[in-house]
């Protein structure tokens, strides 16, 4: 495989809701390729995205899918993210790794929750998104209606290229107002049938095509400028319209394809290759120290690895972008997180759990490493005389909670490292051991989320685990001031121990003075403040200790120790157990 530099490479994060059919385009994209000699099914589970056991066993992704595809002399790397919102880390990683979204459309249901969940992230992110809409075979697909949908939702920045002649079972034609041409297919689909428009579609295509070439033009000066003189722009100035407007968020082109019957593939990564913008032309990634670092091939060398999955037979593949530089085999690297140095021993560009050898990625690129020392998620690996670190990627906050324990008690530890590697591959599943509730507590982002954790410790790890709802952190407090003495007396041989324990304690509000005195059943007890200490406790309150010591009767270096048995003892309240 060819050496692409810089400019030759478009990363692109493909989205969409469960069930739009991303599956289906990876395997017809791979195959147009070359990448793969026959395309998989998901009801086969013989594809190339999908193929953990758990993907299978419950027919959704549930990681992002790496691949990549040459076309054109072009290096288009894809991320196929997860449609369930539960999995939307994987969303996010390929969207802060990617320049471009692609944004499936079921044609059946059109625009729905999970396209706009998903369209919220790019805008978020200021990613150029690109519609397309799937399943035009679909009896129930209505094209135009999608389209006033989207219209509706995202104004007229949505500027369709392409319409179908014909939706349903028939469908097997479009007309494509860029390059004004009739594209057809045989039932095979695959290689089109390019052909002059037909006189009864020429009107439509023809506003169709004055309003993409307006679209095309308000978005350079000069483009406008000829638009007005000859109301008309060529291909390439129109592509070049398209790209500028697609990196400003200027526009949203709408494709079409029929996924499942190989139509419109070849033409999807014609427009990708051609009018996307490069990894060059996009806004440039800040580093931990808030500095621009541009992907530039004479830049000194580092990584930054985005993803982690952990696959049977081979341990741990580990995915990067190549932020600066470029990586070769045999590299001794500085892991800048860990302190510890690392050696890239082999380069592989992939496609699903297909690897191709490679002997050097440049600057933009992506690729992955296996069996690496020291390398988690997040990590940067840098080379001589380079100290970045990358942190731009931020998750959702975790939605859904439960408590999670082995069926057998002995195989806590055994649990907790799978649990840990487990979120190696998937950030947003949050692991905490609650010393408060005495409990470990799994976050994630609902309950599908949770269940196929479950589902993968019990198959894959063969650990059976239970979810339990996790206990309330009940407060435990004093709401009257009381006393209390303990005396110490110990035996054992020699001087012995021998110690007396005077505790007064009461209800504090803040700027409260001490009292001199205090009386209990008739009885008064004189405080004379030696020292105040103040100590903020981790759920908000506060303990104020006053040492009242007579006569240096404690030797002042016992202090610490009293009061971190003070400490100690309110981790256990006398009610419940709660915290005092």
């Amino acid at each position: 495989m060819k050496v692409y530099q810089t400019n030759e490479i478009k990363n692109i994060a493909l989205l969409g809701s469960s069930g739009s059919g991303k599956t289906t385009l990876v395997e017809a994209m791979l195959f147009e390729s070359g990448i793969i000699k026959r395309r998989g099914s998901v009801a086969a589970k013989n594809t190339v995205s999908d193929y953990f056991p758990v993907e299978q066993e419950y027919g959704y992704s549930v990681f992002s899918t790496v691949f990549h595809v040459e076309w054109n002399n072009k290096k288009l790397n894809m991320i196929d993210c997860p449609g369930a919102d539960d999995f939307v880390g994987g969303a996010v990683t390929a969207l802060n790794v990617t320049d471009t979204a692609v944004l499936l459309l079921n044609g059946h249901y059109g625009l729905e929750v999970g396209t706009q969940n998903h369209f919220r992230y790019t805008e978020k992110l200021n990613k150029p998104v690109i519609f397309l809409v799937n399943q035009l075979d679909n009896e129930k697909c209505d094209y135009d209606n999608i389209l006033e949908q989207l219209k509706e939702a995202y104004g007229s920045k949505v500027v369709p290229i392409q319409y179908p002649i014909t939706t349903g079972p028939g469908f097997n034609a479009l007309i494509d107002v860029l390059l004004m041409k009739k594209y057809s297919w045989k039932p095979e689909g695959g290689i089109p049938i390019i052909e002059e428009i037909p006189a009864e579609e020429m009107n439509k295509a023809m506003e169709m095509h004055r309003v993409l070439v307006e679209a095309a033009a308000e978005n350079d000066e000069g483009l406008m400028e000829k638009f007005f003189e000859q109301e008309s722009l060529s291909e390439d100035e129109m592509r070049e319209g398209i790209r500028k407007g697609l990196a400003t968020r200027a526009m949203f082109p709408v494709f079409c394809v029929c996924a499942g019957k190989d139509m419109g593939i070849r033409r999807l990564m014609e427009f990708l290759g051609n009018v996307v913008p490069f990894v060059s032309e996009m806004p440039k990634v800040t580093n931990s120290e808030n500095e621009e670092i541009a992907p530039n091939v004479l830049g000194p060398t580092s990584l930054y690895f985005f993803k982690t999955s952990v696959e049977p037979h081979i341990g741990e593949i580990s995915y990067f972008k190549v932020m600066s530089g470029k990586v070769k085999e045999g590299d001794d690297l500085l892991n800048a997180n860990r302190g510890s140095k690392e050696r890239i021993a082999q380069i592989y560009v992939v496609a699903g759990a297909n690897r191709i050898k490679v002997e050097e990625l440049q600057a933009g690129d992506i690729g992955a490493a296996v069996k690496l020392k020291d390398v988690k998620t997040g990590n940067t690996l840098n080379g001589k005389d380079c100290d970045y670190q990358f942190n731009f990627i931020k998750y959702p906050n975790s939605r859904y909670s439960r408590a999670i324990k082995p069926v057998t008690e002995s195989d806590v530890e055994k649990m907790m490292s799978s649990l840990n590697r487990m979120r190696e591959e998937d950030p947003t599943w949050i692991i905490e051991q609650s010393k408060e509730l005495r409990q470990t507590l799994v976050h994630g982002q609902g309950e599908f989320h949770l269940r196929t954790l479950k589902w993968r410790l019990e198959n894959n790890e063969k650990l059976f685990v239970k979810f339990e709802e996790p206990r309330i952190p009940y407060r435990e407090t004093i709401t009257k001031a009381a006393r209390a003495d303990y005396r110490h007396k110990k035996q054992s041989g020699g001087a012995g121990q021998f110690g007396e324990v005077h505790l007064i304690v009461e209800p504090y509000k803040e700027g409260m003075l001490v009292p001199e005195t205090y009386k209990f059943n008739g009885q008064e007890f004189k405080i004379t403040v030696r020292g105040t200490e103040e100590i903020s406790l981790e759920w908000g309150g506060k303990l104020v200790f006053i040492n009242s010591i007579v006569g240096g009767s404690i030797d002042s270096r016992f202090m610490p120790a009293i009061l971190k048995g003070i400490m100690a003892r309110m981790e256990q309240g006398p009610l419940t157990g709660s915290y005092a």
